[in-house]
């Protein structure tokens, strides 16, 4: 999910500057979904906690080139779709790998 939120990213940067600027900007645009690669390719559940909160920036550079830049209109469309589905597949992964409460503390139900 975040290699389809970063050619999203790329492609709406490369397309909303001239030549060596969209380079520049595609590359400080692509930091923070960069950032959580390794853990997350390492399945490290801290790593998926935190990632939820690189997402934010993609959304509101999404949101802000929808209403601001029709020229990249389309992509920044793709962009707010990508962030949402990756916050959601993060906060998935965080619900269904955390642990049960009652296991956790070794404790059993004898109702």
């Amino acid at each position: 999910m975040a290699a389809v939120l970063a050619a999203c990213v790329a492609a709406a940067a490369w397309r909303s500057a001239a030549w060596p600027g969209n380079l520049l900007l595609t590359l400080v645009l692509l930091l923070p979904v960069a950032a959580p690669v390794p853990g997350l390719a390492r399945g490290v559940r801290r790593t998926y906690a935190w990632a939820t909160l690189c997402v934010a920036p993609y959304f509101v550079y999404g949101a802000t080139e929808v209403i601001a830049n029709p020229a990249v209109r389309g992509a920044a469309a793709a962009i707010l779709f990508a962030s949402l589905a990756w916050f959601v597949a993060l906060v998935g992964y965080l619900r269904l790998s955390r642990y049960a409460p009652s296991a956790a503390r070794g404790s059993t139900d004898s109702d």
